[in-house]
């Protein structure tokens, strides 16, 4: 019997599916059991693959955009957020539609609005392209929202009225790359506005607190998550950042590379926000099937948020 090699695990906690993303896969779940299949999906309701394929299985049909949508079936709009004339033409269309943004998106929604409101011209700190940055861009009219990304990028910035701004944020992002933005900001535009609290999500500030507390005592770390998932890419950028040179993102066991991972004594393991608890599970085993495992849980935070699906699914089916 070849002898395995030994390998303490540290699990990272809290890891995996947030509040937000658990609201959103209930939803479609739901949705499918109230009115039957199919039910549409506008975007990945969350971004993972095993998820999406999942509900794809039990009669969830995922478009770009309404369109493609028939006027006669429900759509869902998937936890990132659309922009206000998606639900405007799925009403003027006379559709079914279920709104599965993440409540806490949704407050960075009605932060743009009030200020706004108030006539502030908003800077938002996001990813470009980002399906939660152009549902919260499209909040409001074209040019009342700034995109930046990185602190170059506040050199750039050319408001309508350097005393009347308003920052914002994508609930995604790295805490630190984040606060340094900001400060960029307020170094910039003394009177420029932020929210009461941050707008970066508590699962995302918890998830990075958790890899920087295994950083230092890991050889490698596993980001269990999507390419194109922003939380997940974070983890990575995160524990590379508090000292861990060799971190991997992963969708699951059999794209991990284990060759880069010879000789190791210690490897982290954690999950962005939309991957499910199974797939770590699965990468806990593939470990074990290798190595003489000791897994150890590293907790820094506990979880107890739970949001309620939208009414309309707790009511039964007009008849």
């Amino acid at each position: 019997m070849i002898e395995k090699p030994p390998l303490t695990l540290y699990l990272a906690a809290p890891r995996g599916f947030c509040a937000g993303v658990d609201r959103a896969v209930k939803i479609v779940e739901l949705a499918l059991q109230k009115w039957g299949a199919p039910v549409y999906v506008r975007h990945e309701i969350v971004h993972n693959r095993f998820v999406v394929d999942g509900l794809r299985d039990k009669g969830a049909v995922f478009v770009d955009e309404l369109d493609e949508c028939p006027p006669d079936r429900p759509v869902i709009f998937s936890a990132h957020g659309v922009p206000k004339s998606v639900p405007a033409e799925a009403e003027r269309r006379n559709m079914i539609y279920v709104d599965a943004t993440c409540p806490l998106v949704s407050k960075v929604h009605v932060e743009a609005e009030r200020h706004h409101a108030e006539g502030l011209q908003m800077v938002m700190i996001g990813h470009a392209g980002h399906p939660e940055v152009l549902g919260t861009m499209g909040q409001l009219p074209p040019g009342e929202v700034i995109l930046v990304e990185t602190v170059a990028d506040v050199t750039a910035v050319a408001p309508r009225d350097p005393q009347r701004l308003a920052w914002i944020t994508q609930t995604t992002l790295s805490v630190d790359d984040t606060a340094a933005v900001v400060a960029a900001l307020q170094a910039r535009f003394p009177a420029i506005v932020g929210p009461a609290k941050d707008d970066i999500c508590y699962a995302t500030t918890n998830r990075q607190a958790a890899v920087k507390a295994i950083a230092p005592v890991i050889d490698a770390l596993l980001v269990i998550g999507a390419p194109n998932s922003s939380n997940s890419r974070r983890l990575v950028e995160v524990g590379r950042s508090a000292g861990c040179a060799h971190a991997q993102l992963v969708m699951r066991a059999a794209d991990i590379d284990w060759r880069a991972l010879s000789g190791i004594r210690a490897v982290g393991v954690t999950a962005g926000a939309s991957a499910p608890e199974v797939l770590v599970d699965e990468v806990v085993a593939a470990f074990a099937e290798r190595h003489d495992l000791t897994v150890e849980v590293v907790e820094t935070a506990q979880e107890r948020v739970e949001f309620k699906v939208p009414r309309v699914l707790r009511e039964p089916v007009a008849r």
